[in-house]
């Protein structure tokens, strides 16, 4: 074999190594998922997901968008006292109502934050605050944001919003 057939074959399998590698990375690289997905992807969102899931809000937050959630950490639920879980867990539809406290119909990252109130998907309104890089919502700190997924955003808060009693 020439010196000259060594080096074309092994420009060749450098080249075919090369192209492997760029699709298989190009099949690995994951298609934009929903808010829901986004939600259910995150460790530190699992107890948001169950009780999203549970309440059958999963599947809405699934759907065309945009939606904006606040969504509370699981270290957030966790300051959240075992009576008002348990009374939450005993009635979907107050579960319900605060789930859907921390959705807002509308695509808002960190930076269209305006100092303001905000009608959420459960009728009532969230203030939310700006200042510099940091971004409130009622008592909560956004700790990350603009995750952002196909049909909207997840911003992960601090705190678990509890709306105000309906009239």
């Amino acid at each position: 074999m020439s010196i000259a057939t060594t080096l074309f074959q092994s420009r060749r399998f450098a080249l075919t190594a090369v192209l492997v590698a760029a699709v298989s990375g190009c099949a690995t690289m994951s298609a934009p998922v929903s808010v829901s997905e986004t939600i259910a992807k995150n460790p530190s969102l699992s107890t948001l997901n169950g009780l999203l899931t549970s309440s059958g809000l999963s599947d809405t937050l699934k759907g065309a968008g945009p939606f904006t959630v606040f969504a509370p950490s699981n270290e957030a639920f966790k300051a959240v006292p075992a009576k008002t879980m348990d009374a939450l867990a005993k009635d979907p539809a107050a579960l319900k109502n605060v789930l859907t406290y921390h959705v807002v119909a509308a695509m808002s990252l960190a930076k269209d934050v305006k100092n303001s109130k905000v009608k959420t998907v459960n009728g009532a309104s969230i203030e939310l605050a700006k200042a510099g890089d940091m971004v409130t919502v009622e008592s909560g700190l956004v700790t990350q944001a603009d995750v952002v997924a196909s049909n909207g955003v997840v911003h992960i808060i601090d705190a678990v919003l509890i709306p105000p009693a309906k009239k």
